[in-house]
């Protein structure tokens, strides 16, 4: 999985965790833990009844054992998205 994660360092990705939050930011480093390393970051948070909320985390570390899904994000196609029309039910979390 680290070395995956290569070609994502310095590129906008967007991060699920086990808890069903939704982070998006610059990929600055990770380790073998995949504990990430974001910069620039904010989390989305959806809503059935409101367009999505956008919270500034600036820097931003979320350990390996809470990620469950890593994906880059293209950068024209997500500034042309205006999210405060968008609305979905929050993601649930993970239950083991």
């Amino acid at each position: 999985m680290a070395t995956a994660l290569d070609s994502y360092v310095n590129r906008t990705i967007s991060v699920v965790t086990a808890d069903g939050r939704i982070i998006v930011g610059t990929l600055k480093g990770f380790d073998q833990t995949i504990n990430l390393v974001l910069d620039e970051s904010h989390e989305r948070v959806y809503s059935s009844t409101q367009g999505v909320e956008q919270v500034v985390l600036g820097l931003y570390l979320i350990r390996g054992d809470n990620v469950a899904v890593i994906g880059e994000i293209d950068d024209d196609t997500d500034n042309s998205v205006d999210f405060s029309n968008v609305k979905a039910e929050p993601l649930s979390q993970v239950v083991h």
